[in-house]
């Protein structure tokens, strides 16, 4: 059995308030634990759906295999949460949409086919903002997500289910998704591990598509090994991805034991100006002097098209949501209003009925921005901006810079409601983790303390495919900094 089955016996068990020994028991302790948090006034919201019965049989199927001697996979019992816009046969899929409700897909996602065949145990799927939407969890028409740390916060997002799930001990690992930042900005916000790999390292086949170019299947974990874990089970070339690259898969947990000295990690200026809250700021210095100490040299460093990422991001991201969710029409699946008489009406009571408030709005930027007469001076625009941002990251990695340090976030979870009617502070909250979509490059977020009693995240950046060079620099802050 895994370090991460161990523990998930242990933990798990503990949260459920009583003794495991098993696949079987662990799982029967992580769905108790569930549905608990779904119970009272701190009520988590993570979990749309379970699967009781499925994930039983799996669990016993996997007791069954260890006591008879067969080789147990890496993941071998461990229970495994999936954010609601990966495709599941056995579960419906919803993105967090009433477009969507009840619908069950044909087919699986291919990270979600390498979890079963590593042994993992599949209990839910968790809450998240509707298609990805959102920078809080509290865009999902299922109602939002609340924070395990102070349920009167939000727990960041897309992803923030997952995030929740993790953090509250429900689940020891979880799948998200990440376009802009929706696996590493909710995983600061919850103080757990958060990584992206670089985009086309895992298969976004059956991951329900928000913004193509950027969209990319993450992992959640408790500590940085469990996340590398998940990262290396899900990750491989994938036939049916175009965009999945056949290249070796890195051994990421052997990464997380090897340390950082003698790395050189770059800490560009633009990322600890204005608008970083100050005891942030405080708990990052700490995490570079602790990175010093591992023998890694930080140097200041500049990627000077930063700022731009922001409206560059927003016009791109909403621009590919609007090809992208064209195809739910009222026609061929989801959602249809019975009431419409024709063809313009099925479109448009449909899509009004079953899309919210955040889908409807970034639909319409993207449209616009896609639209004759505007589509270079918008889109054009902004895939030139994109550009210029790779080019600042090449030419730090070209210099010599193994990895890059920044805050995940501005500041540590802000309260339910604080930020629904201002949409631009809202989408200000990703303003240190788009660029690492823009240019394609795996990001960790790491826990490196908390703000007045809430916890707060570090992001580490490095080149295309070196996802063990984050691992190595995340997995040494955290030794440096645990207690």
């Amino acid at each position: 059995m895994s370090a991460l089955h161990t523990r998930a016996l242990e933990e798990i068990a503990r949260s459920a308030g009583h003794a495991a020994d098993g696949a079987g028991a662990t799982v029967r302790s992580a769905l108790a634990a569930i549905r608990a948090s779904r119970t009272g006034p701190d009520d988590l919201n993570a979990f749309l759906m379970l699967d009781d019965a499925g994930a039983a049989a799996v669990a016993e199927a996997v007791d069954r295999a260890v006591a008879g001697g067969s080789a147990a996979g890496p993941l071998a019992g461990v229970p495994v949460a999936i954010k609601d816009n990966i495709c599941t046969r056995d579960m419906p899929t919803t993105c967090g949409s009433r477009i969507l409700e009840g619908y069950v897909s044909p087919f699986e996602a291919t990270a979600v086919r390498h979890l079963r065949a590593a042994g993992a145990v599949l209990v839910g799927k968790t809450n998240m903002d509707e298609f990805a939407m959102g920078s809080s969890t509290e865009n999902s028409a299922y109602g939002p997500v609340r924070n395990p740390h102070d349920t009167t916060r939000v727990p960041g997002g897309s992803s923030g289910g997952s995030a929740a799930a993790v953090a509250a001990g429900l689940v020891p690992a979880a799948l998200g998704s990440d376009t802009g930042g929706s696996v590493r900005q909710p995983a600061a916000l919850c103080g757990v591990v958060g990584l992206k790999p670089t985009w086309g390292r895992v298969s976004r086949y059956g991951l329900v598509a928000f913004g193509s170019s950027l969209d990319q299947i993450g992992t959640f974990g408790k500590t940085v090994r469990d996340a590398a874990l998940l990262c290396e089970v899900i990750a491989g070339n994938d036939p049916r991805d175009a965009t999945c690259v056949d290249l070796p898969v890195p051994a990421l947990t052997h990464a997380s034991t090897m340390g950082a000295a003698g790395l050189t990690v770059g800490l560009p200026r633009e990322y600890f100006g204005d608008g970083l809250d100050p005891d942030v700021r405080a708990r990052c210095t700490a995490a570079i002097e602790a990175l010093r100490e591992q023998g890694v040299n930080c140097r200041e460093v500049s990627l000077p098209h930063t700022a731009w990422a922001i409206p560059a991001y927003y016009v791109i991201a909403p621009a590919e949501a609007s090809s992208n969710l064209a195809r739910y029409d009222g026609v061929r699946y989801g959602l249809r209003d019975e009431r419409a008489e024709t063809a313009r009406d099925v479109y448009t009571r449909s899509r009004s009925a079953g899309f919210g408030a955040e889908v409807k709005r970034r639909i319409m930027l993207g449209t616009f921005a896609l639209s004759a007469g505007y589509h270079d001076q918008f889109y054009g625009r902004a895939q030139r901006v994109r550009a210029r941002i790779r080019a600042d990251f090449r030419s730090l990695f070209d210099a010599g810079v193994d990895a890059i340090f920044t805050p995940t976030t501005p500041a540590p979870a802000f309260r339910l409601g604080e930020k629904t009617l201002d949409p631009v502070q809202m989408y200000l909250s990703d303003v240190y983790t788009v660029t690492a979509n823009l240019a394609g490059l795996p990001a960790v977020s790491v826990p490196i303390g908390t703000v007045r009693g809430l916890p707060v995240g570090g992001q580490v950046m490095a080149d295309h495919w070196r996802e063990d060079t984050v691992v190595r620099v995340a997995a040494a802050l955290e030794r440096a900094l645990s207690p």
